[in-house]
């Protein structure tokens, strides 16, 4: 996600007030999924500042770690963000915890096998194992993604604090496929049924062909994750086959954690 701002340091725009910390921040902010390589001044424009000010930003960015650039003279987010992202202790503990039951899971179906958390109104996916041949998903570790349609997103947003229910459900939902859940009042009971039966379905409603079953993973008497396997086919099948298994890894992480 960029940050706008002012087309000079002095002009009106939000970084022109915006503490050094903030415009290096705002430096690596310009970095996204769909832009993971950047030229200097992609950079610029897209914070919001001169080349001139961008060029020592980046520099101080390279020089602690925080950037690479590569051969062909662009920009990429460096290991120094990745090792710092890693210390999170919504990620450490937890997929450390983790980690054995989703390799378990994996073993068992060779299907996906994802750990996401809540992020505000979003999914961020801190860990998945994934086999070559198994369906294609949208997701990656460390991307985010809408809750309504995902397996753990339904999970993660059936167990939110009712303001964000209520936000997520006011906000447009997208839709991915014609399965995809738009409708606020059907979306309601989704979540309802997901606290009542203690697991989550998304039948088709990110991809035409993937199904998705999802656990919330506890820490005491709060969801503080979900653990999700998708699958290629119907959503009878993957419900009947995968269900049990991972409603048992979920269970298996939280007593790790509520350990700890």
């Amino acid at each position: 996600m960029c940050v706008p701002g002012g087309g000079a340091e002095t002009g009106p725009g939000p970084l022109t007030r915006a503490s050094a910390g903030g415009k290096l921040l705002a430096v690596l902010d310009a970095f996204s999924r769909d832009r993971p390589a950047l030229t200097l001044s992609q950079i610029a424009r897209g914070v919001g500042l001169p080349v001139s000010t961008a060029h020592r930003l980046v520099a101080e960015l390279v020089a602690w770690g925080g950037l690479e650039r590569g051969p062909d003279g662009r920009y990429r987010i460096g290991l120094r963000v990745f090792e710092l992202g890693a210390l999170a202790p919504r990620g450490l503990g937890l997929r450390e915890a983790a980690l054995p039951f989703m390799e378990d899971l994996y073993e068992v179906t060779h299907e996906n096998v994802q750990l996401a958390v809540r992020d505000h109104d979003e999914v961020v996916f801190v860990e998945r194992f994934a086999a070559r041949d198994a369906v294609a998903v949208l997701t990656r570790v460390g991307g985010r993604f809408a809750m309504p349609p995902t397996g753990v997103g339904l999970v993660l947003l059936a167990h939110a604090p009712p303001d964000v229910q209520e936000r997520v459900l006011a906000a447009p939902l997208t839709r991915f496929t014609a399965h995809t859940v738009t409708d606020p009042r059907r979306l309601r009971r989704l979540l309802a049924d997901v606290r009542r039966t203690g697991y989550a379905v998304s039948d088709r409603q990110v991809t035409d062909d993937a199904v998705s079953v999802a656990a919330p993973v506890t820490a005491g008497d709060t969801v503080v994750a979900a653990l999700s396997v998708v699958v290629r086919g119907s959503s009878a099948a993957a419900v009947r086959g995968v269900t049990p298994t991972v409603r048992a890894a979920a269970r298996g992480i939280s007593r790790l954690l509520q350990d700890e």
